[in-house]
This record gives structure tokens, sequence and C-alpha cells, in this order.
């Protein structure tokens, strides 16, 4: 079943970023729940920074759940991330990023690693930033399993890694693993700049996306930009995709107007 999910960030250091709710995760679950959304999507700044009890217990009583978690503050605000020169600032970015699984994985949440996957250059060749991401992928998706749940390997586009930028790169890449239990992010924004034919793209990699970023052309909520949603709409269900479509969207013109107008379009579209 195809379920819907709002992003919330808690992440000061990201604010004005492409995320709907910004003003504290509960109050974000209670507008998430009024608009009729199933989960929530929490970008945070670290394992600590939310109360883990008081967070399942508002999720078990709004009858919501956690679609998943995201790692990107490991950059943002830690500047931690898989490709750095030095081993051990690379050895603190997996830490990081197994506290994210370690929060996540008890709620049936996977972690996503987006920005943390870092990039090559500073002396860092392609061939070798490959490398120690696949490795750090490798280790991180076995670890993950421990809670049932795949990692999330998140392609960007052009302007913000330049290790993999389309869904085939990114299969390329997780095709060297050994352990199997990485599932990639389509994030549409980034499949507009990035792809040829988004809807092919979603066809042909179907058995690897895990988690989908439901969001318009331009950053906005989905139908407040260009992309052709009959037609997106119609691959995401052609694959049987099961799971969510995330809204990691700017809060424009603002959060409750950019979350109803996400719920609308999945409701058009998918309901």
């Amino acid at each position: 079943m195809i379920r819907s999910s709002v992003t919330v960030s808690l992440v000061e250091e990201a604010r004005g970023g492409p995320f709907v709710y910004w003003n504290g995760w509960e109050a974000a679950a209670k507008a998430a729940k009024s608009l009729g959304f199933d989960a929530i999507e929490i970008f945070t700044s670290g394992p600590d920074a939310v109360d883990r009890q008081a967070l399942q217990n508002t999720l078990r009583d709004l009858d919501l759940k956690l679609a998943a978690v995201g790692t990107g503050a490991g950059w943002v605000k830690h500047r931690l991330h898989l490709c750095l020169p030095d081993a051990t600032q690379r050895s603190k970015a997996k830490d990081y990023i197994r506290s994210i699984i370690d929060f996540a994985g008890p709620f049936g949440a996977p972690a996503i690693i987006g920005s943390m996957q870092g990039r090559h250059g500073d002396g860092v060749t392609l061939e070798q930033a490959k490398q120690w991401l696949c490795e750090a992928l490798d280790d991180l998706g076995r670890y993950a399993a421990q809670y049932q749940v795949p990692l999330i390997y998140e392609p960007l586009n052009r302007y913000e890694t330049n290790l993999a930028n389309t869904l085939q790169a990114a299969t390329d890449l997780t095709q060297q693993l050994a352990g199997g239990n990485v599932k990639l992010l389509a994030d549409l924004f980034h499949m507009n700049i990035e792809e040829a034919d988004i809807a092919e793209s979603i066809r042909s990699h179907a058995s690897s996306i895990g988690h989908i970023h439901f969001v318009d052309s331009n950053r906005r909520a989905a139908g407040m930009g260009h992309l052709d949603w009959s037609k997106i709409s119609a691959a995401i269900r052609d694959i049987k995709y099961n799971g969510y479509l995330s809204a990691e969207a700017f809060p424009l013109p603002n959060s409750d107007e950019a979350a109803t107008t996400t719920i609308d379009t999945f409701r058009k579209h998918f309901a």
C-alpha cells in the first residue's frame, strides 16, 4: 500500500531547507494527523534530540507511523561525511549514522543517507570516494538489518554530490555491496534535474526503490510545480510500490498550505 508522509526538521542549522514543518515534532505530528497523513519523517540533529518514549506515545495516540529519519545533520551540523580524507572523521560519520539507525530502527523506520555520502575532491579521487562509500553502505546496511529495515541511500543532483546523481548510478554502486540491505531513495526533485524520463527510471529500478520523496520540480509541494503527476503516479503504481511518499518540500507559502497541497495531490493520484 502506498502511504503518505510529511517531513519535519528539528535542525536549526538547516532552516530554510526543504522541510514542510519546523517548529517541533509534536505540533507537526498533530498537523499531519489532522490533514490525513499516514506518517511523519524526521530530520533530527541527533538521536538524543527527541524523547523516544514521548515520540512513541504520540505516534501511537495519533495512529501515525515514523516513515524515516534523515542523517543529513551529520553534515549540516557536524560537518561529517563518508568520503572525508581523514579516517577518524569518516569513522565518526559512520558512528553518527549508526546512532540514527539505532534511533529509527525500533520504530520500524529506516535511516536515510543523502548529504552524508559526501563527494570526491580535496585530494580524494572519484575511485577512492566510491570505494569508501560502498564500504560504508555495506557496513551500515548490515547494521540496519538487526532492526529488519533497510538502509536508504539517496542519489542527489550534481550540485549536491559528484558521486551518484541518478538511480542508475546509485544502482551501479549498490550492486557492488555484499550485504544486500540497501535500498534507494527516489527523490523526484533530484530526478527532475538528472533523469531523462522520471517515470521510466522509476519503472527501470522498481526492485531497488525503498523510499520516495514526493515533491515537485521546484522543490515546492507536489502540485506546485510542473511535474507530470499522471505519468509519475502511473509508474509508481505500476511497480507496485509499497512504501511512503514523503513530502520533502519547502514550506511555501507556509507549512500548512504546503502540507495541504501535498495531501490533496496524493489523494488525487493515489487514493
